[in-house]
């Protein structure tokens, strides 16, 4: 799930929001939160802005 996420987040350009990964990704909400917040709690998202999210590269 994390990789779909971040693949989905290269690919859109934009800092997306959870609700936005879920709509394109289609998956339960619970485990796009979980994953959100793996990656965040590793380092691999950042929010440039209040509730959206990119990739920290």
């Amino acid at each position: 799930m994390q990789e779909a996420i971040l693949k989905v987040m290269k690919d859109a350009g934009k800092p997306m929001s959870a609700g936005e990964v879920e709509k394109i990704l289609k998956a339960d909400r619970k485990e796009i939160d979980k994953a959100f917040k793996a990656l965040k709690d590793e380092g691999k998202i950042i929010s440039p802005v209040r509730c959206k999210w990119q990739p920290a590269e």
